[in-house]
This record gives structure tokens, C-alpha cells and sequence, in this order.
């Protein structure tokens, strides 16, 4: 379920007014939910408002005393999402204090949030045709907050020195078609043999090794 409060920070997706009431932040995230679920089924240009408003249980008017238009909710929901998301892996990431225990726990979550939310691949996907600005800012403001923890943590020396934007960018692409092979295609979440393969290759990349040398 999305907070309202995650639509802020982007005007043209935002609410035209920001609930007054519980009531109505209750119906905001009713339409929120809603959105997400026929986006992430029908895609953007079979939904419509009327759908929306019957999956929420709303008035069509009640839906335009919050959005002016679907483009408008559909940039909410993508901003929506990209929210839900980067606050679930910081959760998950923050109970350890081990970079690469806490990298491991945010890639799983990454894909628990996944297999929670089916219409993800879609919607963002989508929203580079309908909603650029809130495509971009989705993957965008998630590499900055991945890029500054690792950043930090190579200048507390829990990492090995390198560019923290490539590197954060590089792992999201990991995340993303573990995500599209095994969450979406496949229903499941990866097994751990997976993830383990996955950090072995974050941890040690694919540079051949030193050869071991039995020891006398």
C-alpha cells in the first residue's frame, strides 16, 4: 500500500490537494493501489480512469478532486513505487552493519518487493513513453542514494576504492534482470544458489584468480 506522502517531490505527479483527513488519504491511497494494479495488468493505455476509480471503489469525481488526469496518477505511481522501493532496500540494508551482508539483503529485498509488486517491469518501463521525467527519475534517484552508501563506505575502507556511480549502476542492472528472469518470467524468487552466485560475482567480479598451491 502506498503512503500519499510518497508522490511529493515531482509537482506534476503530486495530488492537486494534499489530504485534509484520514478519510482522505485513505481514498488517495485507494486510488494509488488502484492505479498500480490496473497499470501493472492492462498497461497504460487500456486502463483508464473509470477503471481505476471502479477497482478503488470512487467516484469519477472523486478521482479529478485528487488527479487532473490518468497521465497525471500514472506519474504518481511510478514516483510512488520508485519511493516504496528505495525505502524497503535502505530497511533492509540498515540491519547490517557488514557492507556485503547489507548489499546481500538489499538485492533480496529488491526482489521481494518484485514478487510483491508484478506490474513494476511494466509500469517503468512504460513510463519512458508516457512520463519521462518520472522514468528517469526512478532509476536515477535510486543509483544517487546506492552510489552515496557506496561511496561511504569505500572511504571508511569497508570497500575497495572505485567509481561509486558505476558501480551502482552496474549492480542495479544485475538486480533488474534477476528480477526479470525469475520474479516476472518465472513467479519465484531466485534460490539462494542464485544470489549466491550474484554476490560472488558483485564480491570478485570475473577476473581470473590466483592458482592455489598445496602447501607442504
Amino acid at each position: 500500500m502506498f503512503d500519499p506522502a510518497m508522490t511529493a517531490g515531482a509537482s506534476a505527479a503530486a495530488p492537486k490537494a494534499k489530504p485534509a483527513t484520514a478519510r482522505g488519504e485513505a481514498t488517495l491511497r485507494r486510488l494509488l493501489d488502484a492505479a498500480e494494479a490496473e497499470f501493472g495488468e492492462r498497461g497504460f493505455h487500456a486502463a483508464s480512469v473509470s477503471s481505476i476509480t471502479a477497482r478503488a471503489k470512487v467516484s469519477q469525481g472523486t478521482f479529478y478532486i485528487y488527479f487532473p488526469s490518468k497521465e497525471a496518477i500514472f506519474g504518481a505511481v511510478v514516483r510512488a513505487i520508485g519511493h516504496a522501493l528505495r525505502k524497503h532496500m535502505a530497511q533492509a540494508s540498515a540491519r547490517h552493519a557488514d557492507r556485503l551482508h547489507a548489499q546481500r539483503a538489499g538485492l533480496e529485498a529488491f526482489l521481494e518487493f518484485v514478487q510483491r509488486h508484478p506490474g513494476l517491469y511494466r509500469i517503468v518501463q512504460e513510463a519512458q513513453f508516457v512520463d519521462e521525467a518520472a522514468f528517469r527519475e526512478y532509476y536515477e534517484r535510486l543509483a544517487e542514494g546506492y552510489a552515496r552508501s557506496l561511496a561511504r563506505d569505500a572511504a571508511a575502507g569497508a570497500l575497495a576504492p572505485g567509481d561509486a556511480e558505476v558501480r551502482a549502476w552496474a549492480i542495479m542492472g544485475l538486480g533488474h534482470f534477476l528480477g526479470l528472469r525469475h520474479c516476472l518470467w518465472r513467479n519465484s524468487l531466485p534460490p539462494p544458489q542464485v544470489l549466491d552466485a550474484a554476490m560472488d560475482f558483485i564480491c570478485s567480479g570475473i577476473a581470473p584468480r590466483p592458482a592455489q598451491t598445496d602447501r607442504p
